[in-house]
């Protein structure tokens, strides 16, 4: 069958990428796998209220259909509870369920841009952005974030990256996955630049919860500089990616917020996406959401606590400042020698029954970075990061 059957947008190299054939050649030998990029909160040991879940999800109203192009209104008051909960003031009317954080990213795109217009995005951060624009026929262009004793956005490079065509800014809020938060100053000098410019901010506050520090970030679910639309959902706040619940909040100066919800309203009729099941169950799973929290900010912290003790006992590796989020960004200095990040990620399957990722996955720009998934077992956690320093020294 010719390829010019198919559209150009979905031109992908479909090839498994070096590490993915190891990975695959490594388990059909039979080997083990210490796998420290793990990121599926299910299968992570964790304990859920199931009783609670499976109830919440057998509601009997969940049989008749009720359809609302923005979602049942009380699943949206359940999302503005959550949001009052930390102290930020949202209507019912400006939330969108979606059945995930990329359909919500797609509804935005598909507000904002027209085919070949451009979204900035940071550099590093997560791979599913150019899979996500590219079905929309969005361009992106990064922006980079600088190291220097903690992760800040590069203002003059994101100034200099803005063409006519730009359309909106993508802020992680904390990214993946570096860690780091969209600091108050940096918030906003952003509303600043986004408002002269006329873009919107887009904000994917799916990690927000999990900030290890004391005092609880700012969502940007209340913003009211210029046009915010801010993502997030249970997958990450509750642990329960399988629901398929999320949503869209719209913020920001009244006229341009009322004219962005009739036509959200619109692009949310078209595909009434999120189950009647999820949506009577929201507000019972949002509200279970402390207890498994409390269990993976407990993991996440025991985990960081053991990869710092055990690179206080040796030189030549590193971690850098994380704020929040799943993972923790490691420099093996000596991976330069192995000629790439791939390659070194690679033999240290073979030689340690270790998996890592390397950095070119998410955008680092020099080869010694690595990412490490803390909501893993501790067991295999510390026996993981033990195999990474000793292979790296030797």
């Amino acid at each position: 069958m010719g390829k010019n059957l198919f559209a150009s947008r979905t031109n992908w190299d479909l090839a498994p990428n070096r590490l993915s054939v190891a990975l695959a050649e490594h388990r059909a030998a039979g080997k083990p796998v210490l796998d420290l990029t793990m990121s599926n909160p299910t299968v992570c040991g964790f304990t859920y209220d199931s009783p609670a879940i499976l109830a919440a999800l057998s509601n009997p109203l969940s049989l008749a259909y009720e359809p609302d192009p923005r979602g049942l209104l009380t699943a949206r008051e359940a999302v503005c509870e959550y949001y009052a909960a930390r102290g930020d003031r949202v209507s019912p009317d400006s939330v969108v369920l979606t059945a995930s954080t990329s359909e919500a990213y797609s509804f935005v795109f598909r507000l904002l841009c027209n085919a070949g217009d451009e979204v900035l995005v940071p550099q590093p951060s997560y791979p599913l952005f150019d899979f996500l624009a590219e079905l929309q026929d969005v361009r992106l262009v990064r922006y980079p974030l600088l190291y220097d004793h903690g992760w800040q956005i590069d203002f003059h490079s994101l100034e200099q990256a803005i063409a006519p065509r730009a359309r909106g800014v993508i802020v992680v809020h904390p990214n993946n996955p570096t860690g780091n938060f969209c600091k108050p100053q940096e918030m906003v000098r952003l509303n600043e630049l986004c408002s002269a410019r006329g873009m919107a901010i887009i904000a994917d506050e799916v990690f927000l919860d999990y900030a290890l520090r004391k005092d609880r970030p700012s969502s940007f679910a209340a913003n009211v500089g210029p046009l915010t639309f801010t993502l997030s959902g249970i997958s990450k706040i509750c642990g329960l990616p399988q629901m398929k619940a999320a949503w869209l909040v719209t913020s920001g100066p009244d006229a341009a917020k009322l004219e962005a919800q009739a036509r959200l309203e619109v692009i949310a009729d078209t595909f009434l996406s999120m189950s009647a099941p999820a949506q009577h169950a929201l507000r019972v799973l949002l509200q279970g959401r402390r207890s498994f929290q409390d269990q993976l900010r407990g993991r996440i912290q025991q985990n960081l606590d053991e990869l710092d003790r055990q690179l206080a006992a040796q030189t030549g590796a590193m971690r850098l400042v994380v704020e929040g989020g799943w993972c923790a960004v490691l420099r093996l200095r000596r991976a330069l020698a192995a000629g790439s990040d791939a390659v070194f990620t690679i033999a240290l399957l073979k030689s340690a029954d270790v998996l890592v990722h390397p950095g070119h996955f998410y955008d680092f720009a020099s080869d010694d970075h690595f990412v490490v998934s803390l909501i893993g077992p501790c067991d295999v956690f510390r026996e993981g990061i033990a195999r990474v320093l000793r292979f790296e020294q030797d």
